[in-house]
């Protein structure tokens, strides 16, 4: 019988109350698992508004322990409840530091470890370098009860260092909850489709499913009157050509789920011959700071 894995993304808006953002995942959790879902992805940082527009420092007051972020205390229960994985993205604190991570809930609801987010984009309207170091972790793929699902968090995506480093892991799909949409510097800018299709690369180089799940909905910057971020929503599931097989628009918010045969993709991957013929005696360079 083949191993099938079911995937799912969450899409929403979300505001400044924690416990209703939760709640409000929590809800889309249930939908998704309802529908079949066996790994269910939230946005990045959907514990509030994504406040790394700019740079102040009350917001550090809401980082926590990664066992102890009241995202994975309410959330890692409800994966055990509904038998579904969960990768549930938070700011942490880990003593003086900070990290943008992602901390991996199996379907028994037992907490498998914690991500950091490798890069950090620093920019307008996304001004992370301020609040987060560079993750110390390395890329992570966990054996969850369903597969090997590799996670990175939104700019991690755009690199395919990072995509390539987990399938060589053995990630079998891989998940990037993302926080993007306006770009204040320049308001004709749309990242929407280059997002997306740096994504649906990583799956065709690869041979493996992708999900997106990012937020949606205007979010305004206190103290700058008629400024704030717009996020473009645009979630996906990609199967192992770059092709959608899920899909939502800019302005939705909801669930959309696909269902992929693990055991066709790790044969289509093997005759495909990209792993069988890399040369990693020639990539020195990409290992190194800059060329010499």
């Amino acid at each position: 019988m083949a191993r099938t894995l079911t995937l799912a993304a969450i899409q929403s808006a979300y505001g400044d109350d924690m416990t209703a953002n939760v709640a409000r995942t929590a809800a889309l959790i249930r939908e998704a698992a309802a529908a079949g879902a066996q790994v269910i992805l939230p946005p990045e940082l959907f514990q509030g508004p994504y406040f790394c527009v700019a740079q102040e420092e009350r917001w550090f007051a809401h980082a926590y322990p990664w066992r102890e972020h009241p995202c994975v205390a309410a959330l890692a229960p409800l994966a055990g409840e509904l038998g579904v994985v969960l990768p549930i993205s938070i700011f942490e604190r880990e003593g003086p530091h900070y990290f943008n991570s992602l901390v991996m809930a199996d379907a028994d609801g037992s907490l498998m470890g914690v991500y950091r987010k490798s890069h950090i984009p620093d920019g307008p309207g996304y001004q992370e370098k301020y609040y987060f170091r560079p993750g110390d972790t390395g890329f992570r793929v966990w054996r969850t009860r369903f597969g090997r699902i590799g996670v990175g968090i939104c700019w991690d995506q755009w690199f395919p260092e990072a995509a390539r480093a987990m399938v060589l892991a053995g990630a079998e799909a891989l998940l990037y909850p993302t926080a993007i949409g306006s770009e204040p510097h320049d308001p004709t800018l749309d990242t929407a489709e280059p997002w997306r299709r740096a994504m649906q690369g990583h799956a065709v180089s690869n041979v493996i499913p992708v999900v997106g799940a990012n937020r949606t909905g205007f979010e305004p910057w206190p103290g700058y009157p008629g400024g704030g971020q717009r996020f473009y929503g645009s979630s996906f599931v990609c199967d192992h050509r770059g092709d959608l097989v899920a899909a939502l628009g800019r302005d939705n918010e909801g669930v959309i789920a696909a269902t992929v045969d693990l055991d066709f993709l790790a044969a289509h991957r093997a005759a495909w011959g990209f792993f069988r013929d890399r040369r990693p005696d020639l990539y020195g360079s990409l290992s190194q700071g800059r060329p010499t």
